[in-house]
C-alpha cells in the first residue's frame, strides 16, 4: 500500500531532519528543522492511524500536507528562496483538513 510506505518514509525523513537540526544546524535553521520534523513525524503516525481506521482520504492529506509543510521549512532552513514560505500554510491547511476529515469519518456510523 503506497500511502503506508509514504507515511513510513515521511517518518524517517522527519527523524533525520530533527537529528540534523539538533546536531549540525545553526540557530535559525535549527528552529525550522525542529518545527518541520515535529509536524511531519506526528502526521506520519496520524496517516498510519487513519489507514487503520480505513480513512484513506485523511491519510493522504496527512502525508501530502506534512511533506509540503515540513518540506518548505526544510527548504527555508537550507537557504532556499523566499518562495518556499507561502507553501508552508498550504501544507498546514491540508493537515487541518485531514484532521477534520478524520473526525467526520469517525463520527459516521
Amino acid at each position: 500500500m503506497i500511502i503506508a510506505i509514504l507515511a513510513a518514509l515521511s517518518g524517517a525523513i522527519a527523524v533525520a531532519a530533527g537529528a540534523f537540526g539538533a546536531h549540525w544546524a545553526g540557530d535559525a535553521a535549527r528552529e525550522l528543522l525542529k518545527t518541520g520534523s515535529h509536524y511531519q513525524l506526528v502526521h506520519a503516525v496520524a496517516a498510519l492511524v487513519a489507514l487503520k481506521m480505513d480513512a484513506r482520504g485523511p491519510a493522504w492529506l496527512f502525508v501530502v500536507g506534512g511533506l509540503l509543510f515540513a518540506g518548505s521549512l526544510y527548504g527555508l532552513a537550507a537557504g532556499g528562496g523566499r518562495w518556499l514560505g507561502p507553501i508552508t500554510p498550504i501544507g498546514g491547511a491540508l493537515l487541518i483538513g485531514g484532521w477534520l476529515w478524520l473526525a467526520w469519518s469517525a463520527a459516521r456510523p
